[in-house]
């Protein structure tokens, strides 16, 4: 999966003096994903006390079984499977809790990005490194070789890269340029993800243009299963790859028909959700595992559209909540709201929805994070990796949840 994600989000910062930050876990642990030094799944969240030594944690990146931390200074933390390098220490092997990447010490990391059992690191200076599984061409080094530490993709050594989004298989890479933006893609294009012809592509190992998007602003990009999309600036979403729903794939990018400005997208394995400028969350595709998947409720859904693209609906029952924060796994969500509840639902085998149980929801169900002995508003943001999710909760009693 990739997940992916998402894209990695900044909390907003704070003097540490001002804040204290809560780290919680729950979903499939068999690989030490979940940070706990446990090796087994959790179906209610757990409280993480391994970050101490590292903390404060300002962002996230969770794929297919290994996650990815990131620091306020641009330190990087990793953990979890890492049989195919995917965690960049230097070798094949799992880690049951975070390490720092060493091999990108002396840097500031400013964005990161964890896909099925590959990763990808942007320095504030626009250099890219990738590491990890590199049988699909997916670190973008021009082989099909897998590597255990992180190594720069030298096709952007002299342009800037601003963020990676890795997929199951493919990789997104948005450039910052003076004469024009460019999103690329590299690895596995056989459902079009890559977006770089009009025709089937099995992979491509070095970074190519994806098509329709050079006289685009884009904003984010992101990539999980064989699914990719991009955000603008104006708010209009595009997605390629494989389609949602039973819709064919798409070869290169397609503007999705609809009359919202969106500002946030994250993908699963078969859907995609959507958060509007307004707040308001929409999910593309969705019918596996509980994921809305209940016909007689989706039958009678309302703000429902459906395109070539795929079918586009309204999240039940949050009508009356405004939502700051989305994150899906392969095929489970997850989202925080105005007033700070963090909410999932879907697909619940290995506990990911964190309610206690391995049960799916075709609703979005409020997870019980615990009592907090202080009064000061929480600022949380949640992601979500193969079937495990995280949370990050900083309290500061000077900001609000925006």
């Amino acid at each position: 999966m990739l997940v992916g994600q998402s894209a990695m989000e900044e909390n907003k910062t704070v003097g540490e003096d001002e804040r204290e930050q809560e780290i919680w876990s729950w979903g499939a642990g068999t690989e030490g994903q979940l940070g706990t030094g446990r090796l087994q799944d959790e179906h209610t969240p757990q409280l993480l006390h391994s970050f101490s030594s590292f903390a404060p944690i300002s962002s996230l990146s969770c794929g297919g079984a290994h996650v990815i931390a990131l620091t306020p200074d641009g330190r990087v933390l990793t953990w979890g499977r890492g049989t195919s390098g995917q965690l960049g220490h230097g070798e094949m092997v799992n880690s049951l809790q975070p390490k720092p990447v060493k091999a990108v010490e002396g840097l500031v990391i400013s964005h990161a990005s964890a896909g099925w059992n590959h990763s990808g690191f942007v320095s504030d200076t626009g250099l890219l490194f990738t590491c990890g599984d590199g049988s699909f061409g997916q670190l973008g080094h021009g082989d099909y070789k897998s590597q255990c530490t992180p190594i720069k993709v030298s096709c952007f050594s002299s342009k800037h890269v601003e963020q990676i989004a890795c997929g199951m298989r493919h990789s997104l890479v948005l450039l910052r340029d003076p004469l024009g933006d460019q999103v690329y893609g590299f690895g596995s294009g056989k459902r079009g993800q890559l977006g770089i012809s009009n025709d089937k592509v099995k992979s491509a190992s070095l970074p190519r243009i994806t098509l329709g998007l050079t006289e685009v602003n884009i904003k984010s990009i992101n990539a999980n299963g064989d699914h990719s999309a991009a955000l603008s600036a104006g708010g209009h979403l595009y997605t390629w790859g494989r389609g949602f729903r039973g819709a064919s794939d798409s070869y290169f990018p397609h503007c999705f028909p609809a009359d919202l400005s969106f500002n946030q997208v994250v993908l699963g394995w078969n859907h995609a959700l959507v958060q509007t400028s307004e707040h308001k969350v929409f999910m593309i595709g969705g019918y596996h595992h509980g994921v809305l998947g209940d016909p007689q409720k989706t039958a009678l859904m309302k703000h429902t559209s459906e395109s070539k693209e795929g079918i586009m609906q309204r999240i039940p029952n949050l009508e009356e909540n405004e939502v700051l924060h989305i994150a899906a796994g392969a095929e489970h969500s997850a989202l925080v709201t105005g007033n700070g509840s963090v909410m999932t639902w879907g697909w619940g085998e290995h506990g990911q929805l964190g309610l206690g149980d391995t049960v799916d929801q075709t609703d979005p169900q409020v997870v019980s994070l615990g009592h907090n002995l202080t009064e000061e508003r929480a600022i949380s943001r949640v992601y979500c990796g193969s079937g495990f999710s995280f949370v990050l909760r900083t309290y500061d009693g000077h900001s609000q949840i925006r």
